[in-house]
C-alpha cells in the first residue's frame, strides 16, 4: 500500500466510525492468498467498507461464464484484475461448483453480492469451505432483502436450502421465478424498467444470473454456515444495503 493509499484508509477510518471494525478486519489479511466468486467488487476496495484488496498478497477470481453483466468479456488465466495493476489467476467456473481447484489452498475466499444468485447455496458453501485452509476465512456479503426490491418475498428457511442441497438442484432451477417476478418491488428497480422485462431477464436466467435465488438475514446466514462447517466471527449491517458476515472454517 503507498501513502496515498494509506492517507485515504486513515481518512475513511476517521471520518466513518461504522467503517473501523471493518478496516481492522481488512487489515488482518496482510500477506494472504485469496480468492474472490464473482468479483471484482468495490466493497473490498480502496474506498470499500472492508479494503481488503489493499491488504492481501493476491487474491484470485471465480465466474461462471467468459461473458457476464456486470464483468463484460473475460478471459481465463492471470487476469483477474481485482485492483489497480493487481492480478489474480481468472477461473471460469460455476460458484457451486469448484472442483477444478484442490483441497486447503486458500488463506480467504470472499463473496459479495453472489451467493443469492445461487441456486443451491449449501453446495457453494460446501466447495468454498473444502478450498479453504485449516481456520481460512469467509467473509460474505449478502443484499438486506428488507430495504432491496426482494422486501416483500419471505426470507428463505435453512430446511428448504438443505432440501435443495439433497435435490442436488442445480443452476438452471426455476423453482422461485414465479416469486421473484410477482413480488419484485419495481419503486426499489426503477432502472430495471418494466416487470416485462424482469421476466424475459429471469427466464433467461442461465444466462444472466440476475435472479435471487433466495432471501436472506442475518440469522439464516448463521444458521446456513454452521451447518456448512463454518463459525460466524462477525456480523454488521453496513449502508446502503449490505449484511457483512465474517466467518472461519471449523
Amino acid at each position: 500500500m503507498n501513502l496515498i493509499e494509506k492517507a485515504i484508509t486513515l481518512v475513511s477510518y476517521l471520518r466513518q466510525p461504522e467503517k473501523r471494525r471493518l478496516i481492522k478486519i481488512a487489515k488482518t489479511f496482510k500477506g494472504l492468498k485469496g480468492i474472490e466468486i464473482g468479483g471484482p467488487s468495490n466493497i473490498f476496495s480502496i474506498k470499500g467498507a472492508m479494503p481488503v484488496y489493499l491488504f492481501a498478497k493476491k487474491v484470485d477470481g471465480v465466474n461462471f461464464s467468459n461473458k457476464t453483466i456486470w464483468e463484460g468479456k473475460i478471459k481465463e488465466g492471470e487476469n483477474y484484475n481485482y485492483y489497480k495493476n493487481l492480478f489474480g489467476f481468472q477461473y471460469i467456473a460455476e460458484g457451486s461448483d469448484l472442483s477444478l481447484l484442490k483441497d486447503n489452498q486458500f488463506d480467504f475466499l470472499l463473496s459479495s453480492h453472489s451467493l443469492e444468485h445461487i441456486a443451491n447455496p449449501i453446495k457453494a458453501l460446501k466447495h468454498w469451505r473444502r478450498v479453504l485452509k485449516d481456520t481460512g476465512r469467509l467473509v460474505l456479503i449478502l443484499p438486506d432483502s428488507s430495504i432491496t426490491f426482494d422486501r416483500k418475498r419471505p426470507i428463505t428457511k435453512l430446511e428448504h436450502l438443505i432440501e435443495d442441497y439433497n435435490n442436488n438442484v442445480e443452476e438452471d432451477d426455476d423453482t422461485h421465478y414465479n416469486e421473484v417476478i410477482d413480488l419484485h418491488d419495481m419503486d426499489l428497480d426503477k432502472a430495471l424498467g418494466s416487470r416485462d422485462i424482469l421476466k424475459d431477464r429471469t427466464i433467461q436466467n442461465l444466462s444472466y444470473r440476475a435472479v435471487h435465488h433466495h432471501v436472506f438475514n442475518f440469522e439464516l446466514i448463521k444458521g446456513l454456515l454452521s451447518h456448512t462447517g463454518f463459525t460466524v466471527d462477525f456480523q454488521q449491517n453496513f449502508y446502503p444495503f449490505h449484511l457483512i458476515t465474517l466467518a472461519t472454517k471449523k
